[in-house]
């Protein structure tokens, strides 16, 4: 089953080279183009791709913008994935917050692009700790730790959530807890019905943010 994905760019260069890159895998199809974020917008709704490859600077809308309004007001909304030259710019850490999947850097290589376009259909979140510590470092706000005090995590979902903010897939963190892959899918999922976290990338974000992890 192919993978539909719409880029949103205000460079008609960048979408070009990102069409046929994508066009080339079998596996994967362009279903659309926007060239602003009211488009992305539109184009989301009207299309219904799968992934949204989502610049984060453009005209009319930024790309937080249009992501935050996607994922707000789309019954299962596709996932964003977020495009940006800098990889310490606030506006991908607001992506991150608003619910983007993750980001790209676009001096990332082909196969990069390619893996992550397909690792975030199957519903995975890029997420990078030392970019997003970094991130937190520079643009987090100010530790709420009632945030965190209210979900009352269990301390095995405390656990996993330091294990996910460390970077680790559910397979490794079954390995390192001795849990087998349902039961680490079920912590994961508490942790982020608990914290409101649309995935793992929020959660972490809300991790370090209430101070439960110390971005050090």
């Amino acid at each position: 089953m192919s993978v539909t994905v719409l880029l949103a760019d205000d460079e008609h260069l960048v979408r070009a080279g990102l069409r046929a890159l994508i066009q080339a895998e079998p596996d994967l199809s362009v279903v659309g183009e926007a060239g602003t974020g009211a488009q992305a917008v539109a184009q989301a709704r009207q299309l219904r791709p799968d992934v949204v490859l989502m610049d984060v600077r453009m005209p009319e809308r930024t790309g937080i913008e249009a992501t935050a309004e996607i994922l707000a007001t789309m019954p299962d909304p596709p996932r964003i994935l977020i495009v940006t030259t800098f990889e310490n710019d606030e506006y991908v850490y607001a992506a991150l917050r608003e619910g983007a999947s993750g980001f790209l850097l676009k001096r990332a290589r082909p196969a990069e692009i390619l893996h992550a376009i397909r690792l975030i259909a199957q519903g995975t979140t890029l997420l990078y700790p030392t970019a997003i510590r970094d991130l937190v470092r520079r643009f987090g706000r100010p530790p709420a730790r009632d945030a965190l005090r209210s979900a009352r995590l269990t301390d095995r979902e405390t656990t996993v959530l330091r294990l996910i903010a460390a970077g680790l897939s559910n397979a490794e963190i079954g390995a390192q807890l001795y849990l087998g892959n349902e039961t680490v899918k079920t912590h994961v999922g508490n942790v982020l019905t608990k914290l409101h976290a649309r995935d793992r990338t929020q959660a972490v974000i809300t991790a370090y943010e209430t101070g439960f992890i110390t971005p050090a």
